[in-house]
């Protein structure tokens, strides 16, 4: 920036955007308690990536993409895991 210009750019409150992705995973989470294997899996496996997806993309500057990453990829890993452990279970 050059002397005399003056910045724009909105500055938030550090820390609301993680926050509020762990409360919304922490939520998703604890609300799964009455499903099946597979599902529980999924949505814990999506929140859980999505907190490592967003630590990992805000040391990039991508904490948005990094969370969508790694909650997509959580949840698919989440959903064949819970899956298998469901097969397992039953005996199949």
């Amino acid at each position: 920036m050059f002397r005399g210009q003056v910045s724009h750019r909105r500055s938030y409150l550090p820390g609301v955007k993680t926050l509020s992705a762990a409360v919304i995973a922490g939520g998703l989470t604890l609300g799964s308690a009455g499903c099946n294997n597979a599902l529980e899996g999924g949505l814990s496996g999506a929140g859980l990536g999505a907190l490592t997806g967003m630590a990992v993309g805000s040391a990039f500057g991508h904490m948005g993409k990094g969370a969508a990453i790694g909650a997509a990829a959580g949840a698919l890993g989440g959903l064949i895991i819970g899956d298998q452990n469901e097969r397992r279970s039953r005996g199949y």
